[in-house]
């Protein structure tokens, strides 16, 4: 039988017995750690596994598609240089080199084109992917004046187109965001050098995340309660910018961690600088976000990326932190603070040495014009995007990578934007006047809209575009609004006058209307259509009684241009303004002192039929679309066509003269503009003004967007900044060779007595210059009419039978 024996043990042994349970708890405790653990990594790496598999997903249909949109840039018109043009080698070379063409020096394109200059002389070579040909040409200069171009195969030419240059680029989206494209060899070492200094100076070190920074960051988070600190490398920014949200949230933070993982797999460090460098938002221009350093070196600066020096470097990495608060129009000292920040950390990281940082804190700020209706057109860019919809249907101009060519002179929109700042100002004067006499306050009332619009006067070409008094606060594109035209539509009348010249048709029992052709101005009912219409002069009882033509229409007088107009036929005048664009005229006597609508663009064409010898041309902006090849997708050919014939164009254009020489656009001459022009006031709801020299057509309308009536005249509000911008314009090299207007074939100048509208010799000085259709004009001279107009008086109306001749010729000997 066995026996069972229980035994005691010492302390010891109780001891030993708890600790070898202790023990074995504490193993299978670890084991459970252990399991737990390895639970939890594997459920970690499955979550990593699926998250990382879930935005690998998203990174790669990111990726099928170009990272950004490769945004359509739009062109300037190439500038034409001519022999006898005020202009040095050296300005030729600044425009080649503006518009991307590479020299000895280096920078540029050669793809674009070359250029070598030498002194005085400068040889120009077009690239495979210039707008034009790769015909080249040599130009030589002299005493600031181009004396000759030689093409290549030694031809002399009498001028030469350089290379177009970029205005700016189609906005992206609805959210009108502008990208200018750059390659990392395009950024300047000291712009990496100030990106990497101040926001991640590890970047070329680590692996997309520094975790230190990571782990900091969380700790001041939890320790303020607020979500306030970055810790992001320049990796994660991009992962940010291109894949998420803003929001800050944890999670977003790892989802970011994520992405950045797969970026810093699939591109190298140079790569994610550059598209870091395209991405990066930079402030606001205008209505446009700023997106890219190279939309921001254009921006700010107004040069290429590629031509920023320290300084500027600096500045435009320091801005990256907080890009409002850093815009440097607004808080310039806050910018100048934080560029000194940026040079210190360069100098930090050894990028630059302490004096070089000093030598760039004493650079001022030196900012290019902030307005981006002068530099970038953009109302002009909107019509530019509208017509390509319509010419080539909705698709996707970006990114089809076009290079569009455009008819602007980026000189000439500068001047145009100028010219309505500055005209502006004297129009809020008067608005501000207007209202003070009613006791209104500034700031309750609204301030009238303008538009302008110039263009060549020989091929449509609008060389300028301004829509609107400021593009960042109305988008509203006024130069392409349906507006009653006022008296700018009265040359129209006037213009059909002497079609009926042309074969000898009477006008009101005078003969053929010429410009001494006398006109009632008193104040009648023109009924039509059974109704009464007793439209009255803007001055009431101005010029009572018959008036010559001339004085009709250069002071601007509705009855007496209302009686040609029905003495015509107002559906004759009707038809020749709907042949001339205004398509929305007809014939109602209301029709000829401008009660129908029509655009101011649609009144830059109309009035191409005075300005171009009767020859209507619709207005174009789109020249040519190449792909980023330079291939040609379309090319535009402008729409011409002759309505007017070239005398009739011809004799409206000398009335018009008369406007601003002695009528109601006087003023323009009196603020310094003295070229030769024609033009006409404009006064209705709104107010207008039409004109031209011999090579620039500019129309100026002014006026509510609420169409109340602006209750200005054209003559002192649209005319006088019409005259600005004409002044300005003519000092360009381009513009400068104004002349007189050539008298069409067929038609003569001549010196008229105002009282009795012969022709006027020394013994009558008051005259009047006024252009005739040949065969219409005076032939006695003032003092031959008088001796006429005594013998008339003597005789009686009808000259004395040729039986009588003698007794005559006797009696005026004795006479006089």
């Amino acid at each position: 039988m066995a026996l069972k024996l229980k035994l005691r043990g010492n302390g010891g042994g109780q001891t030993g017995g708890g600790g070898r349970k202790q023990v074995g708890f504490l193993r299978r405790l670890l084991h459970l750690a252990l399991l737990c653990a390895l639970i939890a990594l594997l459920l970690g790496a499955a979550v990593f596994g699926y998250y990382y598999n879930k935005y690998q997903k998203l990174v790669d249909e990111r990726l099928r598609q170009p990272i950004f949109a490769n945004t359509a840039q739009i062109y300037a018109a190439p500038y034409e240089v001519r022999i006898g043009q005020q202009m040095t080698a050296g300005a030729i070379a600044v425009e080649l080199r503006n518009a991307g063409y590479a020299s000895g020096s280096g920078g540029g394109n050669p793809q674009l084109g070359t250029y070598a200059q030498r002194g005085s002389n400068i040889r120009i070579k077009p690239g495979p992917l210039s707008y034009h040909s790769t015909d080249g040409a040599t130009i030589d200069t002299a005493g600031g004046t181009v004396v000759s171009i030689t093409a290549e195969n030694g031809s002399a030419l009498r001028a030469y187109e350089l290379e177009p240059q970029l205005i700016t680029s189609l906005s992206s989206g609805q959210n009108r965001m502008k990208r200018r494209m750059v390659t990392y060899d395009e950024i300047p070492a000291h712009l990496v050098q100030a990106v990497t200094a101040i926001e991640d100076r590890r970047f070329f070190e680590h692996g997309g995340v520094n975790y230190y920074r990571i782990g900091e960051a969380l700790f001041k988070d939890v320790t303020t309660g607020r979500k306030m600190q970055g810790g992001s490398t320049l990796t994660m920014q991009l992962a940010r910018g291109l894949f998420l949200s803003p929001e800050k949230r944890y999670k977003r933070k790892l989802i970011e961690i994520l992405i950045t993982f797969q970026l810093e797999a699939r591109f190298n460090k140079q790569q994610i600088f550059e598209m870091y460098a395209n991405q990066i938002n930079l402030g606001q221009r205008g209505s446009f976000a700023i997106n890219g350093v190279g939309e921001a070196a254009q921006s700010y600066f107004g040069k290429d990326v590629k031509r920023l020096d320290l300084a500027e470097c600096a500045m435009l990495a320091g801005i990256i932190q907080r890009p409002n608060y850093f815009n440097p129009y607004r808080h310039p000292d806050h910018v100048m603070e934080r560029r000194n920040v940026v040079l210190d950390a360069m100098v930090d990281t050894g990028a630059i040495s302490q004096n070089e940082a000093e030598r760039a804190k004493a650079e001022p700020l030196t900012l290019a014009p902030q307005n981006v209706d002068a530099s970038e057109a953009p109302y002009f860019v909107d019509l530019v995007h509208d017509q390509l919809v319509q010419r080539m249907g909705d698709q996707d101009f970006n990114n089809a990578s076009l290079r569009i060519y455009t008819s602007l002179d980026p000189e000439l929109q500068r001047v145009a934007t100028e010219a309505v700042e500055e005209g502006m100002r004297g129009v809020d004067a008067l608005v501000a006047n207007q209202h003070r006499h009613r006791g209104l306050a500034a700031g309750t009332y609204t301030l009238p809209q303008v538009a302008l619009i110039a263009l060549n006067p020989h091929t449509g070409q609008v060389l300028a575009l301004v829509g609107g008094r400021n593009y960042g606060t109305s988008q509203l594109n006024h130069a392409v609004a349906s507006r009653p035209t006022g008296s700018i539509f009265k040359p129209f009348v006037y213009a059909t006058a002497y079609n009926t010249s042309l074969n000898g048709t009477d006008v009101g029992g005078q003969g053929v209307f010429t410009a001494m052709t006398k006109l009632n101005d008193d104040p009648q009912d023109f009924v039509f259509d059974g109704k009464s219409y007793t439209p009255q002069n803007f001055e009431k009882g101005e010029y009572p009684g018959m008036v010559p033509a001339y004085e009709a229409i250069a002071h601007s007088l509705n009855l007496a241009t209302i009686n040609l107009a029905q003495q015509l036929g107002y559906d004759t005048v009707a038809a020749l303004a709907r042949e001339s664009g205004v398509v929305s005229a007809r014939g109602t006597p209301s029709m000829a002192i401008g009660t129908y609508n029509a655009t101011p663009l649609d009144m830059a064409g109309a009035y191409t039929v005075f300005a171009n010898n009767g020859v209507h041309l619709n207005p174009w902006m789109l020249a040519s679309v190449r792909n980023a090849n330079g291939d040609v997708v379309t090319d535009f050919s402008p729409e011409a066509r002759q309505v007017l014939d070239a005398r009739v164009s011809y004799l409206t254009t000398s009335l018009l003269q008369g406007v601003l020489n002695f009528g109601t656009a006087a003023g323009v001459r009196g603020r310094g503009f003295t070229a030769p022009a024609a033009g006409k006031t404009g006064t209705d709801h709104d107010a207008w003004f039409a004109g031209y020299t011999s090579n620039l057509l500019c129309i100026v309308w002014v006026g509510n967007d609420d169409y109340t009536d602006i209750k200005l005249q054209g003559a002192e509000t649209a005319a006088p900044i019409w005259g600005e911008f004409m002044k300005r314009a003519i000092t360009l090299p381009q513009y400068s060779d104004v002349h007189e207007f050539t008298p069409a074939d067929g038609t003569h100048l001549a010196r008229v007595d105002k009282a009795t509208g012969l022709l006027a010799d020394d013994s009558c000085p008051n005259d009047v210059t006024v252009a005739f259709l040949d065969g219409t004009g005076p032939t006695e001279t003032c003092s031959e009419g008088e001796h006429t107009g005594l013998m008339q008086r003597i005789f009686g109306e009808k000259s004395p039978p040729d039986a009588d001749a003698e007794k005559k010729k006797g009696l005026l000997q004795r006479i006089f």
